[in-house]
């Protein structure tokens, strides 16, 4: 009997360690998440599964990938960030894939399973700004992440969880911005939420002003190679109503603005976006070598109107929230990085934002 209860002790023992060990290896490391009011479903990676109670994470870190929508390679990032912040152990990282099927705007479409829901790529209805599902109903991209959200702030899993942080780099980061601001659970959590944007191609405004060249000349290093913004005799304001809005009539629409809104962002009215913007936690995470029109750069008149780079466009949308809607976020810039999502989110100034301290 005394060798009996031993054995069923260490069984139990190695059962719990392996439940409380993080899962780093992608491929092993999937789980499905069921969409409300619908049959369609999203796969996610993630270091702890989300239905398992653990009582040793206290923070959780949801990813937003790329346009590539390398969900994987996203998880790895994030846990490499994990691990240099000592954070693999208490930290639940999540990373959402949002696929997209054939022939709706991206390069190849992606290998999709049954009920796997799928996106646009382009278009104002597309993942990164939160449009709806192809045959998904009326289930957008952001409603993927509201019930990752609303899952963990349930505290069935992780009922020690204190900070959440959603984070996203390129079109992850115009994923980020746009959600930031248009989320509905952000204040239903119980759980402090924070936003980690980083190196988006464009931003949202919230009125049909654009920067000026005394907010471009103010950031010469940001603006590219070989261009130029000089200052006249007499500067212009900051933001200005946009010089060329005849021509690129679509510059102030949705996901460049507010005016024609589709998807989860049309459900709130433009008053209520200010608000939610201005006054919830955000950081501008930019890469100081992101000044290259490479990686799926927006070239477009809509989002040259907002600067000519990735880092001149972060630098003028963070002075511009904070100037014109006083918005408390803070912008960091990554002096080694270019648009690289690794190099971004495992830097030292990275770590205490996607790992804050308890």
């Amino acid at each position: 009997m005394r060798l009996g209860v031993w054995l069923c002790a260490i069984i139990v023992l190695a059962t719990a360690d392996a439940y409380a060990a993080p899962c780093t290896v992608a491929v092993e490391c999937s789980d499905w998440v069921s969409l409300p009011q619908s049959s369609a479903r999203v796969l996610i990676y993630r270091s702890f599964p989300l239905g398992m109670k653990n009582v040793d994470v206290t923070r959780a870190l949801v990813v937003v990938h790329g346009a590539s929508r390398d969900a994987d390679n996203y998880f790895r990032h994030a846990l490499a960030a994990a691990f240099l912040a000592g954070g693999l152990e208490n930290t639940v990282v999540i990373s959402p894939r949002f696929p997209s099927g054939k022939g709706y705007g991206c390069a190849e479409a992606d290998k999709v399973s049954e009920r796997e829901a799928t996106w646009q790529c382009d278009g104002p209805s597309r993942w990164m700004v939160g449009g709806g599902a192809a045959d998904g109903g009326d289930v957008t991209s952001f409603d993927v992440v509201d019930e990752i959200l609303r899952t963990l702030g349930r505290k069935d899993s992780f009922p020690n969880l204190k900070a959440i942080v959603v984070a996203g780099h390129s079109a992850g980061g115009q994923f980020v911005s746009r959600y930031q601001m248009a989320n509905q659970v952000h204040d239903t959590l119980g759980v402090a939420l924070t936003y980690v944007i980083a190196n988006p191609s464009s931003y949202a405004y919230l009125d049909a002003t654009r920067p000026s060249v005394t907010v471009l000349a103010a950031n010469v290093s940001a603006l590219g190679p070989g261009y130029v913004a000089g200052l006249p005799p007499k500067p212009p304001p900051a933001f200005i109503a946009f010089s060329d809005a005849r021509n690129c009539t679509a510059y102030d629409s949705w996901p460049y603005g507010l005016q024609q809104r589709v998807g989860y962002a049309a459900r709130l009215t433009d008053d209520q976006l200010k608000k939610q913007l201005s006054t919830r936690g955000a950081t501008y995470l930019l890469g100081g070598l992101d000044i290259l029109p490479l990686f799926s750069f927006d070239s477009s008149c809509s989002a040259n109107a907002q600067g000519p780079t990735r880092l001149a466009r972060g630098l003028a949308f963070s002075r511009y929230v904070a100037e014109r809607f006083g918005a408390k976020h803070e912008t960091l810039i990554v002096p080694a990085c270019g648009h690289n999502g690794r190099c971004m989110f495992t830097d030292n100034l990275a770590l205490g934002l996607l790992f804050p301290k308890q």
